[in-house]
């Protein structure tokens, strides 16, 4: 086993072990999260504080779809769909080209990537996840960029190897792929949203 293997697969158990003694996102967000946000930003109703309303995980086949055809294509996306549909608990849904890009060898319907939308428990279970397992053991990594949270409040981030994901094991992945993730908040304002964020847990950068 290569050492870098060996650490992510020692980081994730000391994580996973870390994780289970924390309480739920869910559990915390009612009981944690709503009191500090109406007593910051003065919210009278429990109701109107923000909340992450969907998660939003996809991934691009890149070459596989210009570059590859019949059998290996094939094998090959539904390698990543497997993995996929493992870290996010849910079958993911095909996505397509909405046109052609002849300098891409892209023709209109042709499928390109995957995406998988969470909301609800899935949705907390995955950010359980995300926060306190997979962006730990994230080669280099060093904190979430205030950068990637729009005007709204909503934040993208990239994953560059999904075998960081305690899903995955690393000895068995066929091939390393990339993954972004959007999380969608309802609160229309960036202060707020950055400021629910930081109570969840979300590693962000001062």
């Amino acid at each position: 086993m290569k050492l870098r293997e060996r650490k992510n697969i020692e980081s994730a158990k000391s994580a996973e072990k870390k994780h289970k003694n924390m309480i739920h996102l869910k559990e915390k967000y009612q009981k944690q999260i709503i009191p500090a946000m109406k007593e910051k930003f003065g919210y009278k109703n429990s109701m109107a504080v923000p909340r992450i309303e969907k998660v939003v995980v996809n991934t691009g086949f890149g070459r596989i779809s210009s570059e590859q055809t019949g059998k290996d294509q094939e094998k090959n996306i539904e390698y990543i769909l497997n993995d996929l549909s493992l870290i996010c608990g849910q079958s993911p849904v095909k996505t397509k080209a909405k046109k052609s890009i002849a300098g891409f060898k892209l023709r209109e319907g042709m499928i390109v990537g995957a995406k998988v939308t969470l909301r609800g428990r899935k949705m907390y279970d995955f950010l359980e996840r995300l926060i306190n397992i997979t962006l730990p053991r994230s080669r280099d990594f060093r904190g979430i960029d205030q950068k990637a949270i729009d005007e709204n409040g909503n934040l993208t981030i990239g994953i560059k190897e999904h075998i960081c994901f305690p899903e995955v094991s690393p000895e068995k992945a066929k091939s390393i792929f990339g993954l972004e993730i959007t999380i969608t908040i309802n609160a229309k304002d960036k202060e707020k949203g950055i400021e629910l964020l930081k109570l969840f847990g979300f590693p962000l950068k001062s």
